[in-house]
This record gives C-alpha cells, sequence and structure tokens, in this order.
C-alpha cells in the first residue's frame, strides 16, 4: 500500500426485499450468472427521484421497485435484465438493460419503451449501467461476458439529437460509470481487471490519455457500480470484498464502507442530501446504509 489504509465505515440494514417479493426459482440469468443457482432477487441500480424516493432494480425478474421507507412498490416488470437505472428529467426512468438495450419507464403507468437496442444494426454485447450527462446525453457501457480473456466492451455516448459516439472499445468487462461534478471526466469501473479508468470527455468521439485512477484488491469480484459527491470523491463498490471503497480527486483511498450483511455490494447512491451512502447488497436482497463523513 503506497497510503496510509482508510478508515473504516459502519453500515446498518436499512431495509429488505419483502418477502411477498422473493421469488426462488432457477432462470436463465442465474444459469448465465449464478451457475444455476437459483436466485429469489439480485437488487442493483439505486438512484433517487426528485421526491427523495429510491428506485432499484432486480435483474432476473425484470422489476423495478420504489422504496419509501419499509414500503416496496412494484413500479414496472417486464420481459428484460435491467441493471442501471437513473431519473431522467422529465422523471421517467432510464434503465440500461443486458438483454434490451437502452429502456424507457413510465413510473406512473409501469409502461417500458425501447430507446436504443442496435448500432447501425449490431446488436449490443449487453448493457450493464449508465448515467445522465447534464448536454442530455446517455453514457452508458457494453459489458457483455467480456474480461481479461475479451478486453472489447465497450462504453457508448447518446446525444440528445441522436448521434451516437464509441468513446472505449478495449475495456475488460466495463461496469459502473458515473461523471465527476464539472461533468468534464468520466470514470469507468473495468470489473475484471480491478481498475477504474478515468478520461477526458470531448464535444467529438476522440479519446486519449485514458488513465487508471483506482485498482481495488484483487479477488473474485472488481469494481462494480459507482457514485460521485459534491466534493469529487468516488464510492468504487467491491462485491469481491463486500465493501465501498471512497477514495479522494486524486485518487487517495479515504475510506472503506462494510457490509454489515452479505458480501454482494453491487452499487451504492448517495441520499440527496450527501449525508448518507446506500448499498445495494444483492444476495441478502437488502438496502444498507452509512452515515458518510463530510468533506
Amino acid at each position: 500500500m503506497w497510503f496510509a489504509p482508510p478508515k473504516e465505515i459502519p453500515t446498518r440494514i436499512l431495509t429488505r426485499v419483502p418477502d411477498r417479493f422473493r421469488r426462488l426459482q432457477r432462470t436463465e440469468w442465474a444459469d448465465a450468472n449464478r451457475s444455476g443457482e437459483p436466485v429469489d432477487c439480485f437488487l442493483e441500480g439505486p438512484c433517487y427521484d426528485a421526491q427523495g424516493r429510491l428506485h432499484v432494480v432486480d435483474i432476473p425478474y425484470g422489476r423495478i421497485f420504489r422504496i419509501e421507507g419499509d414500503d416496496w412498490t412494484l413500479v414496472a416488470e417486464y420481459p428484460g435484465w435491467p441493471n442501471g437505472l437513473k431519473v431522467q428529467p422529465d422523471g421517467r426512468l432510464i434503465a440500461a438493460d443486458y438483454r434490451n438495450g437502452l429502456v424507457r419507464i413510465d413510473p406512473a403507468t409501469g409502461a417500458t419503451g425501447v430507446v436504443l437496442q442496435t448500432v447501425m444494426s449490431e446488436s449490443f454485447k449487453g448493457l450493464n449501467d449508465l448515467t445522465l450527462h447534464r448536454d442530455g446525453s446517455i453514457l452508458f457501457t457494453d459489458q457483455g461476458q467480456t474480461g481479461l480473456q475479451d478486453p472489447t466492451g465497450r462504453v457508448w455516448r447518446l446525444h440528445a439529437d441522436g448521434r451516437i459516439d464509441r468513446l472505449i472499445a478495449t475495456g475488460p468487462s466495463p461496469n459502473g460509470l458515473v461523471l465527476n461534478t464539472a461533468q468534464t471526466h468520466l470514470y469507468v469501473a473495468m470489473t475484471r481487471s480491478c481498475e477504474v479508468w478515468r478520461f477526458l470527455l470531448r464535444p467529438d468521439a476522440v479519446v486519449a490519455k485514458a488513465q487508471c485512477f483506482a485498482r481495488v484488491p484483487a479477488g473474485l469480484v472488481g469494481p462494480d457500480g459507482l457514485a460521485m459527491d459534491g466534493a469529487d470523491r468516488l464510492y468504487i463498490s467491491n462485491p469481491g470484498h463486500g465493501c465501498i471503497w471512497i477514495v479522494d480527486p486524486h485518487g487517495v483511498p479515504l475510506y472503506r464502507v462494510q457490509s454489515c450483511a452479505g458480501r454482494m455490494t453491487t452499487n451504492c447512491a448517495l441520499t440527496p442530501d450527501e449525508r448518507h451512502l446506500v448499498i445495494t447488497e444483492s444476495e441478502t436482497g437488502t438496502i444498507l446504509i452509512a452515515e458518510v463523513p463530510r468533506p
């Protein structure tokens, strides 16, 4: 280690998937991702709407949930594998769906519609996560089954006018992604190489000098979902070690947020006031919460 050990931050259970929504079944998703072991849910994509309500996805069952306290509401259910989730300025949800590409969801009716499923008639490898730029563009990762054996994962940008840029085509499993507060640079978790890449966003599709900004310890699973606070501290979900790493704007590790329930800390999001971090622990279908030290 080049730096002092990160300080430990504890978590507690905020809420969990109610039993009425759990389905312990063997699914096609479980066959591909859990060696055929039945799973009753698999949470991802936490995000807040303008009313401060938390939303998450349940990947294998194509479900979107809204959470208010301990009250879980099924917003939508459709034949897909939604992973990343964000709330657009008009209040509608948009998901990075492994099967269907970019999918828009009306939270009032649960109706879904495909935004982008192909590029030049070619299908995606399998979308994972997305983030929204204030210029109206959508940045998203195309992970598929890429990894060190096949470093061809992609990062795309869909402009508001419909133009699309392929920003990265050599990623070893691009997963979570997030913008800095100035929205000039993009950070992308490369799961299988245990790295987070950082690069400048230009008006055109030219990417140069992509940098390894941070690394997490090697293990069974590398970095997953990412978050960024107003002080440009990066939050790195690391299900391989059951924690969230918090690093400063220079890549120096500051804190380790340790799960109190299961190791599968797949993604995280800051509460609207940025005083707490919520974490999807997918193994147990639990939402964890931790108090975040002020910058």
